[in-house]
């Protein structure tokens, strides 16, 4: 629900709705604007009687919200969310931010190899996962606690911050004391009990769009975090589930606009994991630059065939180049 105050109610009314709010036994959230304040109550379960505040002095109308989401809606937070990570700024009317670096921390060598390569030709953050869910469990599943360290080393070399995936609430303190930017998974995405972990940490996370998920499903996933105090969400596409199996994932590059429309959160397009072919890569970074994408993540390996998760899909550190070539002029048209 939605309390919209008169433009000219007073302090002492906002405080009276806000208290008769949490005499019903909710959460009041106020939400200040450049015209009239507005006042969210979160907590409740159903549909609440809105008799108790609706002719308080100063309440213009109340609103009855029927999204599982509220915190992440435009409708509680008109403005958009800038997320601030390591001196970046992520969101609508910053430029676009390039997170670059390999599926996968194999070794010392490729990792700052690969940091030095992307730095080099532009990127401003680094990418790479120490703790690896893959889909078989005989396949490479990362260096864990060795890899947090080795992406420690390539970032304080190189000065790029870096973001990594956290997979378990039991490692959440492990990744968030040198990830700079904490990833959630897209198999992960509906891990209810690690989104509301990451809620209590003040780290800013990337949010994955899970394989099937709806728009409202990765929006109520956003939600676990924001309604646990941690406001710095960035949401990520990487590619839906369809019938077609040309390419990995269906890229649906319509969520950007339309998530912008919902949502005040930044939002970035992962086109190396929606479609899992090298030669789409680049022409879908420059797509999802033009739907409005706030970033996108690009894999980079030295070596894409001897890779042990996504060569497939990995530009090498010259293709990546040329990208960053490319998405210059692009930005700069597009300014």
């Amino acid at each position: 629900m939605l309390i919209v105050m008169h433009h000219n109610a007073g302090k002492r009314q906002i405080e009276a709705v806000i208290k008769a709010v949490e005499r019903m036994g909710f959460s009041a959230a106020p939400i200040p604007g450049s015209e009239r304040t507005a006042i969210g109550v979160l907590g409740n379960k159903g549909y609440v009687d809105d008799a108790t505040v609706r002719d308080l002095p100063g309440v213009q109308e109340v609103i009855h919200v029927s999204k599982p989401y509220k915190l992440v809606s435009r409708d509680f937070h008109p403005k958009n969310t800038i997320v601030k990570v390591a001196g970046l700024e992520i969101g609508t009317g910053r430029r676009p931010v390039v997170m670059a670096g390999p599926c996968a921390v194999e070794s010392e060598d490729q990792i700052v190899k690969i940091a030095r390569a992307v730095k080099s030709a532009g990127a401003d953050m680094l990418r790479g996962g120490a703790f690896k869910p893959r889909t078989g469990p005989h396949t490479f599943q990362g260096l864990r606690e060795e890899g947090l360290k080795l992406l420690a080393l390539a970032s304080r070399e190189t000065g790029l911050p870096f973001v990594t995936e956290v997979m378990s609430p039991e490692t959440v303190g492990l990744v968030a004391e040198c990830a700079h930017l904490l990833q959630v998974g897209a198999r992960n995405m509906q891990n209810f009990e690690l989104l509301r972990e990451l809620g209590k940490i003040r780290k800013p996370v990337l949010l994955k769009r899970g394989m099937s998920a709806t728009i409202e499903e990765f929006l109520a996933a956003a939600e676990y975090i924001l309604a646990e105090g941690n406001s710095s969400v960035i949401l990520c596409e990487r590619g839906i589930r369809t019938f077609e199996t040309a390419t990995r994932n269906t890229l649906d590059l319509a969520v950007v606009p339309l998530i912008k429309e919902v949502s005040h959160l930044p939002i970035v397009v992962d086109p190396s994991h929606a479609t899992g072919r090298r030669s789409l890569v680049a022409p879908m970074v420059k797509a999802s630059l033009v739907a409005g994408a706030d970033g996108v993540m690009v894999e980079v390996h030295p070596d894409p065939e001897k890779a042990l998760s996504d060569g497939p899909q990995s530009l090498t550190p010259a293709g990546f180049e040329r990208l960053m070539q490319d998405v210059g002029r692009l930005l700069e048209f597009l300014a």
